[in-house]
């Protein structure tokens, strides 16, 4: 990269603001994924103001920018997929700076940790529901990036239900201020939306005002386990037609929890085919324990062997780190995973699981599901050994397997992952050349020198 650029960042951001030695450069290379990319230089601003300048240099320059939050992605979306470029990370951008209780609203610079959010505001008994599994290293401009979701969406929704506006710095270094305060706001194009989900393509997001919720006061945590995988499927279509919407219905099966416990020894039961973490939540106590023991007759009912309700904050605790130390915790099975994200309609899931498995073992490579079963999100994880060719080629035709699975029941590729670079071949199977071509132009009209995150979703 031309001397003459690193000099002039140093002048936006500072020296300590810009990294360029092999080492910092390889930190910046590689996300959740197995994937890599190295920029030529990484870029940390300290605001919007000095994004804007950035942006500006490197339209002027036409060098690719990746915006990057922590680089917890799993879709090689923060990674460079084009040689070289600009990475601008935002952990910088770390301030929370407005919590407005009257209006239940925070304004938050996109560099703030999802955790770190979540524990100030219920400091003042409000709530930011989306709780992506990487929560306490996933940040709040990485999330609205790829609208992630988590164990919550299936009654709370995802991220892109709680943006009231945001704070956008344009291809050409234009500052766009989007939405407000108010609850109904229809003026105009809905450039929260368009923004949410953009994977950086579209623009740079440095500020966010979300919307927050009352905390719910009491919570019930239970584990359904299950003989039968398919039982434990069905048990979730089961639980919602019976009118109960618990904030969280996440499926485990065998392999993800023999996993679990043999990396954290938390009394889990590894012998069962599948289990169903199940919470419900709310303000009144008396409603969120008869909600939780319906969903756990109804459990047993369907074929559960065992219905447990987590008596304590210790117990409900543990259930939730099993939950969350699943991705983890596959290391010791394999090497490397590729961790999809499909998103099927709910009545689907005992046949999408069904096919699924019977993927795997016609390719003879494991594939642990897991994931938010109660809004059809699925995480199927392939466990393979990428220096094995003859693996990694199974893989590629694996997933294409599974994502033909999701669309022919009238599912897609994403409910919270985004598309960068691992879902890219198969963008247009899932949206068609129509949808496709629009995106294309609105791509064309924000990013016309093509400066944005290239080669990710449909470039």
């Amino acid at each position: 990269m031309d001397s003459g650029l690193i000099d002039k960042l140093a002048g936006v951001v500072g020296k300590d603001g810009v990294l360029t030695t092999p080492e910092d450069l390889a930190a910046y290379s590689y996300d959740g994924t197995f994937a890599e990319g190295a920029p030529d230089v990484v870029v940390l601003p300290r605001s919007t103001e000095q994004t804007a300048d950035v942006m500006k240099l490197a339209a002027e320059t036409r060098t690719p920018v990746v915006a990057r939050g922590m680089g917890s992605g799993l879709a090689a979306g923060s990674i460079p997929a084009v040689a070289g470029g600009m990475v601008v990370s935002f952990t910088r951008m770390n301030r929370i700076l407005e919590i407005d209780p009257r209006n239940s609203t925070v304004f938050t610079q996109s560099g703030v940790v999802t955790a770190t959010l979540q524990a100030e505001v219920e400091k003042l008994g409000l709530f930011y529901p989306p709780d992506p599994s990487s929560i306490k290293h996933s940040t709040i401009g990485g999330n609205i990036a790829c609208n992630a979701g988590g164990p919550r969406c299936l009654k709370y929704g995802v991220t892109g239900n709680y943006v009231l506006g945001l704070t956008v710095v344009l291809a050409d270094g234009r500052v766009l201020r989007t939405g407000g305060k108010p609850i109904k706001d229809v003026t105009g194009y809905n450039l929260n939306g368009l923004f949410t989900s953009s994977e950086g393509t579209l623009g740079l997001v440095t500020e966010a005002l979300l919307r927050l919720v009352a905390r719910p006061r009491h919570a019930k945590t239970a584990l359904a386990e299950f003989d039968s995988l398919d039982n434990a499927a069905r048990a979730v279509n089961e639980v919602l037609a019976e009118g109960i919407v618990p904030a969280s219905l996440e499926l485990m099966d065998q392999t993800a929890i023999a996993c679990i416990e043999e990396a954290m020894h938390l009394g889990l039961e590894t012998d069962v085919a599948a289990s169903l973490i199940i919470e419900t939540d709310g303000a009144d106590e008396a409603t969120v324990t008869r909600e939780a023991e319906a969903a756990g007759r109804i459990c047993r009912n369907v074929g559960a062997r065992t219905v447990k309700v987590a008596q304590t904050e210790e117990e409900r605790a543990g259930l939730w780190k099993a939950r969350r130390s699943i991705s983890p915790s596959l290391a010791r099975k394999a090497p490397n995973k590729l961790g999809e994200d499909i998103t099927v309609p709910r009545s689907a899931i005992p046949e999408v699981v069904q096919k699924i498995r019977a993927i795997s073992q016609k390719h003879g490579l494991p594939i642990v599901i897991f994931g938010h079963a109660g809004d059809g999100n699925l995480h199927p994880n392939i466990l393979f050994d990428k220096r094995d060719a003859g693996q990694w080629a199974k893989v590629e035709e694996m997933v294409r397997e599974i994502f033909a699975v999701a669309l022919a029941v009238g599912g897609t590729l994403s409910g919270e992952h985004g598309v960068g670079v691992l879902k890219r071949p198969y963008f247009e199977q899932a949206l068609g050349p129509v949808s496709v071509a629009v995106q294309r132009a609105v791509k064309a009209a924000l990013d016309p020198l093509g400066i944005l995150n290239p080669g990710k979703m449909f470039a």
